[in-house]
C-alpha cells in the first residue's frame, strides 16, 4: 500500500495568520487520513497558536527533519536557532529572515523527496526582502531554486474559474511593456499545458482578455490587441489551442462570460485577480504551475489586521492542501498515461468510423467552436 503523500507546509510570516489558518485547516482529523502534514517552522510558536485559538484535541510532534515525520500524526520540522519573538501584525527583520528559512528548508525536502507537495502560508514581501532574497514572492523564488530551467506560470482557480497572467509582480508602469507576442503565447500555452496535466481537462477551452479597454476599439484605445494579441491568439489555434478573445475585461467578468472557460488569460495581475478573488472569496487558491513541483497556497496575505486574533478563516488555505493533494494524483495518472500512449492492444483500436468521427472533431471542429462561443459571449 503507498504511503499517504506528504505535504509540507511552510509557516509563512509569524507576525501575521500563518499558524492559525494551517492549524484550523489541520484540525479535521480527517485531513490526516488524506495526508501526513509536516509543518516547516517552530514547534514553540505552533503550540502557542494551539493553545491561543482553542485547539485543545490538537496534537504536534517535533521532528528533526521532514524524513522522520510519521504518518498519521502532524509534524513540526524546527529550522533552526531560537523561535523569534511573536509580534502579532507587524512585520519584522525576524519574522522575514523566519519566512525565508522555512520556505528554503521545505525547498530543499521537496527537492530531495522526503515532501511530495509544498504548501506555503503567506509572507510579508517588505519583511523577507533583502540582499540575500531578492524575489517578488513565492513563485520567482521556486522557479529560480528548483524549476531547473522550467518556468513557472501563477494559477488562481476555484471550483468556477481558473485565471493565469501573462505579467504578475510588475509595477503597473511596466505592464504594457511585458505584453508581447513572446510573453502572451508563452501564457497561452503552459495554461493549456497546465489544464490538461494537472487539472484533468483534455481540450481546455481558453479565454484570453484584452489589455485596453474595450478590446482596443480597432486601435482608438490602444493597437496591442491588433499588433500583438490577435495573431497570437491565431497561431495558437493553429497548433489546435482553443483560445478565443480578446475580450474587455469588464463585460466578460461583469456578464459572467468567464463560465463558458475552462481558463482565462490575464494581462496583468489586477486585471484577473481582483475579479477572481471576487468570485473565489474564501475558496481560491494560488498555484504555481509549469515546475516539477507541486506548490499551491491560499490566495489571501498576512492579513496582519486580524493576525493573532483567533479571527481568520481557514478556508483558503485548506482549499491549498487538498488542491494540491487533487494535482499531484492528476499529475501522476496524466504521466502514467502519457509515457507510452501507442501501447494499446489491436483489441481496443476504434472502428474506422469511430476513428474518422474522433479525427473529424479533433481537427475540424476548431471553428465550429470558436463561432458557437462567439455567439454565446458578450460583446
Amino acid at each position: 500500500m503507498a504511503r499517504p503523500v506528504r505535504v509540507g507546509i511552510t509557516h509563512g510570516d509569524i507576525n501575521g495568520v500563518g499558524y492559525e489558518v494551517i492549524l484550523k485547516s489541520l484540525a479535521d482529523e480527517k485531513m490526516l487520513e488524506l495526508c501526513t502534514p509536516v509543518i516547516f517552522g517552530y514547534h514553540s510558536i505552533a503550540e502557542k497558536a494551539r493553545r491561543q485559538f482553542g485547539l485543545e484535541d490538537q496534537r504536534l510532534y517535533k521532528s528533526g527533519s521532514a524524513a522522520q515525520a510519521q504518518d498519521g500524526r502532524i509534524s513540526v520540522v524546527e529550522i533552526g536557532g531560537p523561535a523569534p519573538e511573536v509580534v502579532p501584525g507587524e512585520p519584522t527583520e525576524e519574522s522575514g529572515k523566519a519566512s525565508v528559512a522555512a520556505l528554503e528548508a521545505a525547498t530543499a525536502a521537496l527537492e530531495d523527496g522526503t515532501i511530495d507537495v509544498l504548501v506555503t502560508a503567506p509572507i510579508s514581501k517588505e519583511a523577507v526582502h533583502s540582499e540575500s532574497f531578492n524575489f517578488p514572492g513565492h513563485t520567482e523564488y521556486l522557479e529560480a531554486r528548483i524549476g531547473h530551467g522550467a518556468k513557472a506560470r501563477m494559477i488562481l482557480f476555484d471550483d468556477n474559474v481558473r485565471v493565469a497572467l501573462v505579467s504578475t509582480h510588475l509595477p503597473i508602469s511596466k505592464v504594457a511593456g511585458g505584453v508581447t507576442k513572446e510573453s502572451v503565447e508563452a501564457t497561452i500555452v503552459s495554461l493549456a499545458d497546465s489544464l490538461r496535466r494537472d487539472f484533468g481537462i483534455p481540450r481546455p477551452r481558453i479565454a484570453v482578455l484584452s489589455l485596453n479597454p474595450h478590446a482596443g476599439d480597432g486601435g482608438v484605445i490602444g493597437s496591442e490587441e491588433k499588433d500583438i494579441i490577435d495573431p497570437v491568439i491565431a497561431a495558437c489555434r493553429e497548433k489546435g489551442i482553443l483560445s478565443f478573445g480578446p475580450f474587455a475585461a469588464d463585460g466578460f467578468f461583469g456578464m459572467g462570460d468567464y463560465r463558458k472557460f475552462d481558463g482565462i488569460v490575464a494581462m496583468y495581475h489586477d486585471q484577473g485577480l481582483a475579479p477572481f478573488k471576487t468570485i473565489a472569496g474564501e475558496k481560491g487558491v494560488n498555484f504555481t504551475a509549469g515546475l516539477p513541483f507541486v506548490r499551491t497556497s491560499p490566495d489571501h496575505g498576512t492579513a496582519f489586521g486580524i493576525a493573532w486574533k483567533g479571527q481568520a478563516d481557514p478556508t483558503s488555505m485548506r482549499e491549498a492542501i487538498y488542491a494540491a493533494l487533487d494535482i499531484y494524483r492528476r499529475r501522476n495518472i496524466f504521466e502514467v498515461a502519457s509515457s507510452n500512449p501507442l501501447k494499446k492492444h489491436v483489441a481496443d483500436k476504434p472502428e474506422r468510423g469511430e476513428r474518422q468521427s474522433r479525427k473529424e472533431h479533433k481537427g475540424g471542429n476548431l471553428q465550429e467552436e470558436e463561432d458557437n462561443l462567439n455567439e454565446q459571449t458578450s460583446e
